[in-house]
């Protein structure tokens, strides 16, 4: 093994193999910037350019890409608040409040250094126990799949933050939202609205940029200031704190990191949900975690970011081991392997052991050029904190757009996008924890999908399992552990019911609780006439989901004026530590409410003039059109800045997306009424 591990890194130190390797990681991290285009359009993109290459040459450059892109979506994620991909949301809750506090260095230092850790133990991993993994993988069967899916959504308790049943309630939303389509058992079309947009499902990348992009470039906009007034370290000092960050938070770095790649191996977990385990892991273990997470703790960006890295490590074993893709991106890579002439399987272990460990060196070495290219452009990145939100959000909505449209490439990704934004704000706007939400929509699907396998194979056997057993338990404790702790520091059960009033309080914030009621009872009547298998799952998700909203709704009715030592719902504050709000808050809460829903009125405004426009005349010539109206309307930037912003960032999406990607725009008014401009216009 090492004698292969050896001859596998002089192979790769040719010159011609790092410059193709390099070539990956460079544009691994532009991928990953751009928010929702991701490593799978990236990897995808890049297959058929590695048809005559060898095989070495080939997969270093594959990978380069691959163990990059999660170097790169931090930067978005903390500067703007909008993740270059599902697997950098969390980062969000401690990256973001960090730059608005003028630490944009330090936080971007502390997610690559962070990053590279990840990754280069994901790759020790890999290295150490690719031989030796074969019976472990083979034991884990649909039951344990489905386990490890409750297992993730008992997170909820945890990124629930101090409102677990508002929490609950959005990760039974989530699942819901995840059953839209055909259900595959029968062909019934759930919640599909009479769209055929819906008829394959909800697209994540919609979901993540409307959640949790859209709202804080929503708030940048109502506050009408930069992100952050002053830097609170210089560029330099900002590196070096950062970096001095992960070697201080060492143990957390290992921890998050054996997340990432334990749970990168499994098929199914993907990114999306690792970061959201490592985050709920490191609030739970660390020291005062719960009084400064999500409010710009640097240790929720290392413990998001050396998780999201370390996965690709751990998603490699089972594609080379077995040809069972560890995730999507792998899956492309599955794509390399037939090009190429290659069979996943033993003969990776054995023939082609040498060809595995060059993967293992080019995931290795990939992390820490990513690494060193990143830190070299930081201080570019740092100063964007300072700017003008005028000179910010036209080019990042310009992106947002054509990152929600790689959902499904159709218009309905576009109208998904805008209310979900709609919906994310709200959220955020009345402490509802969007994290659960999240989570309960990746996992929802493989839930339904493991325990109808689980138990068409195994009948009622599969729940006996020995590892399905400990995963449902420790589901269930974390699940039951907040809400027993708050019955305990109420006094029990006669403490719990002594506080109840029986003069009910209403407030306009419920509104939102009562149309969630409306909405959930609205689909359970619309699944009573699906057929059994179909409706089973999204009828019992459905249920519980309606009945925890009510409570919650009574809770906040029935309960009075919260005492000192108790949360906004009545949870007790206890000796673990205040239980905090997993989420961003608001920085417009020193506004009048007219102000804050006028400017958030005109941000939705903007983005519906957008659709308007891109609908008439394309999405290119609407984009210099939309920065000039922008920047001249909102604060009347002076035309040398905004001229060369407009032709730059139309030149950027024509080349890129256009004709390198050859992204298929959507059919506008003007294109049907004149075919002959359509060469001229080429979104039209």
């Amino acid at each position: 093994m090492i004698d292969a591990a050896g001859q596998a890194l002089l192979i790769l130190m040719d010159v011609h193999r790092l410059m193709f390797l390099g070539l990956g990681v460079l544009l691994g991290i532009v991928v990953g910037i751009l928010p929702g285009i991701g490593g799978l359009a990236g990897t995808a993109l890049l297959l058929p350019f590695t048809v005559g290459m060898d095989t070495y040459t080939a997969f270093a450059f594959l990978l380069g890409l691959g163990a990059t892109t999660a170097t790169g979506d931090p930067i978005p994620a903390i500067m703007f608040g909008v993740p270059g991909g599902a697997g950098s949301a969390a980062t969000v809750l401690d990256g973001l409040p960090m730059a608005k506090r003028g630490e944009a260095g330090r936080a971007l230092s502390a997610a690559y250094m962070s990053s590279m850790l990840g990754g280069l133990f994901g790759a020790v991993l890999m290295g150490f126990t690719l031989p030796l993994l074969q019976p472990i993988v083979l034991y884990v069967g649909s039951p344990e799949l489905l386990a490890f899916a409750v297992f993730g959504i008992s997170a909820v308790a945890v990124l629930s933050g101090k409102a677990p049943l508002r929490g609950l309630v959005a990760a039974c939303l989530g699942v819901m939202l995840a059953m839209i389509g055909a259900d595959p058992q029968t062909g019934t079309l759930r919640w599909t609205l009479g769209s055929f947009y819906l008829w394959d499902g909800l697209p994540l990348m919609p979901l993540i940029l409307g959640l949790f992009a859209l709202p804080e470039l929503c708030d940048l906009l109502i506050a009408r200031t930069s992100i952050s007034p002053t830097a609170r370290y210089s560029i330099a000092t900002g590196m070096l704190q950062g970096a001095r960050d992960c070697f201080r938070n060492w143990w957390l770095v290992l921890r998050c990191s054996w997340i990432g790649a334990g749970f990168g191996i499994i098929p199914g977990i993907g990114g999306s949900v690792i970061d959201w385990l490592a985050y709920g892991h490191a609030l739970r273990t660390e020291k005062d975690a719960a009084k400064t997470f999500g409010k710009g703790d640097v240790r929720g960006v290392i413990a998001s970011e050396s998780s999201n890295n370390a996965k690709e490590g751990g998603a490699l074993i089972p594609t080379i081991a077995f040809g069972v893709p560890g995730s999507a991106g792998m899956a492309v890579l599955l794509g390399a392997f037939l090009f190429h002439g290659l069979v996943p399987g033993p003969d990776m272990l054995t023939k082609h052991l040498q060809l595995s460990y060059s993967m293992v060196w080019s995931i290795a070495i990939a992390n820490v050029l990513g690494a060193g290219i990143c830190y070299l452009f930081s201080g570019h990145f740092a100063r964007l904190a300072t700017l003008r939100y005028t000179l910010i959000l036209p080019s990042v909505l310009g992106i947002i757009y054509i990152g929600a449209f790689e959902g499904s490439r159709s218009w309905g990704d576009l109208y998904a996008l805008l209310l979900l934004g709609i919906f994310g704000w709200v959220m955020k706007q009345l402490n509802w924890p969007r994290a659960p939400l999240i989570l309960g929509f990746v996992l929802g699907d493989t839930i339904e999908r493991y325990l109808f396998i689980s138990v068409e194979r195994y009948g009622v056997d599969w729940f006996t399992r020995p590892l399905v057993i400990l995963l449902f338990a420790l589901a269930f404790y974390g699940l039951m552990r907040p809400l027993v702790q708050d019955i305990r520091a109420l006094g029990g059960i006669r403490g719990v019911t002594s506080r109840f009033s029986p003069r009910p309080h209403f407030h306009a914030s419920d509104l939102f609780t009562v149309a969630l009621i409306a909405l959930f009872a609205v689909m359970l009547w619309q699944a009573s006439g699906w057929r059994q298998n179909a409706m089973i799952v999204p009828a019992t998700v459905g249920g519980i989901a309606l009945v925890l909203a009510t409570i919650s709704l009574l809770n906040r009715m029935f309960l009075p004026p919260v005492p000192a030592g108790l949360d906004a719902e009545g949870s007790a504050r206890h000796e673990v530590g205040d239980r905090i709000h997993m989420d961003l808050e608001s920085d417009t809460g020193h506004l009048p409410r007219r102000t804050v829903l006028l400017r958030a009125s005109v941000f939705f405004g903007w983005l519906l003039g957008f659709m308007v426009s891109m609908a008439l005349i394309g999405l290119i010539p609407t984009v210099p059109i939309f920065v000039v109206a922008f920047m001249r309307l909102e604060g009347r930037e002076p035309w040398k800045l905004v001229l060369p912003q407009a032709i730059i960032l139309t030149l950027f999406i024509y080349v890129l997306f256009d004709q390198i990607i050859h992204i298929p725009w959507p059919e506008t008014v003007l294109g049907q009424m004149f075919p002959a401009l359509r060469p001229f216009f080429p979104s039209m």
